[in-house]
């Protein structure tokens, strides 16, 4: 519904050009904006009006309007003087005012489109039929952001995305939970996903700046027709989880370059038991103290370079051997060996699944 607020600045405005004041009310003589704040409003003549056959008509040396939404009266106006100006006047405000409602309702239709559309609620024709009478084109190329906010409700992280893509009529902004904006950007045919990072970016930039929050975005794969613009939202918010569990130092995660998160991520739970048993008998890489996961993370870090990791963590090449060793005599696995290094960064990505879904269960 079209705020008090929007309606008290049109009458402002059309009251500063035509110097005609406005009283404007809904159907039951309760005021909504004026131009007059001290003018005490006609109860009776104003319910008698909405009443009756007419739209409009004089009553007591002012003109009354009926103000419409979709054929059904929702606003009285009343425009002051009986002259023919102040009629023609109070025609024009009566035609602002229903484009207001006309515009305002049309967004509101299509924020609720797109809504539907991110978590399919919506049958396949209807997906198009609704495009089509919302004036939405369907073969587009597009692609969904979703940008996670540290606060519910972050007001003003959702007010400096509008201020940078509310002004494009062919973008959408929304949201489906309340730490979460999507961002549906229409895309040129010439924009590809680097172009679509360096917005993710700009995005993050400017909200942890601007509004003093700090962000993660994720997005998804760009996607050619309407229909399929879920399918990029879901995307999106795997990236979302993916990146929580396994790249938690990135801001930005792009659906495309989860590699081999994204496998884990589907894995069913019990499946990651079976194969946490397969691999470690004993001690598993959650028991380990934070000296040891450190060591094991540089390693990875440079390649399996035992010379270069004993460098950056400052201590004496059999020093790290030593751990090592020691590492492998507790789980079995010696990851100076290739084969035996990929099976525990794995393992290592599955204990930070688990826990995850453990954690959000």
């Amino acid at each position: 519904m079209i705020s008090s607020q929007i309606l008290q600045n049109t009458l402002d405005e059309l009251n500063t050009i035509t110097r005609v004041d406005f009283i404007l009310t809904d159907v039951h003589a309760n005021p909504v904006a004026t131009t007059l704040p001290d003018e005490i409003v006609q109860e009776n003549a104003i319910l008698q009006f909405a009443e009756s056959p007419a739209d409009s008509q004089v009553v007591q040396g002012a003109h009354f309007f009926k103000v419409f939404d979709d054929k059904k009266i929702e606003f009285v106006l009343i425009a002051q003087g009986a002259s023919k100006d102040a009629y023609m006047l109070g025609r024009v405000a009566v035609s602002q005012i229903q484009n207001l409602i006309i515009a305002y309702k049309e967004r509101f239709d299509k924020n609720n489109y797109i809504q539907n559309l991110l978590l399919d609620n919506l049958l396949s024709i209807d997906i198009y039929n609704r495009a089509r009478k919302l004036h939405i084109d369907t073969e587009v190329r597009r692609i969904v952001y979703v940008i996670e906010t540290k606060y519910e409700k972050d007001n003003a992280a959702m007010e400096i995305v509008k201020g940078l893509f509310g002004s494009k009529p062919r973008d959408f902004i929304t949201a489906v939970d309340e730490k979460s904006i999507i961002l549906v950007q229409e895309l040129k045919e010439n924009e590809g996903y680097d172009e679509v990072e360096k917005t993710a970016h700009t995005l993050r930039d400017m909200l942890n700046s601007e509004a003093m929050s700090s962000v993660k975005i994720a997005y998804g794969t760009i996607v050619d027709e309407i229909r399929q613009v879920s399918r990029s939202y879901k995307e999106a918010r795997m990236a979302l989880d993916v990146g929580k569990i396994f790249y938690t130092e990135k801001a930005v995660i792009a659906y495309n370059t989860l590699g081999i998160g994204r496998l884990i991520y589907q894995l069913p739970l019990p499946l990651c038991e079976m194969f946490m048993k397969e691999v470690f008998t004993a001690e598993t890489p959650d028991s380990f103290d934070d000296e040891t996961l450190a060591t094991i993370s540089k390693f990875f870090d440079n390649n399996l370079n035992v010379s270069e990791t004993a460098r950056q963590l400052y201590i004496h090449r059999n020093t790290l051997v030593y751990r090592l060793e020691k590492l492998q005599k507790s789980t079995g696995l010696d990851i100076r060996v290739f084969e035996d290094a990929m099976t525990f960064k794995i393992a290592m990505m599955v204990v930070n699944y688990m826990k995850f879904m453990e954690q959000n269960s």
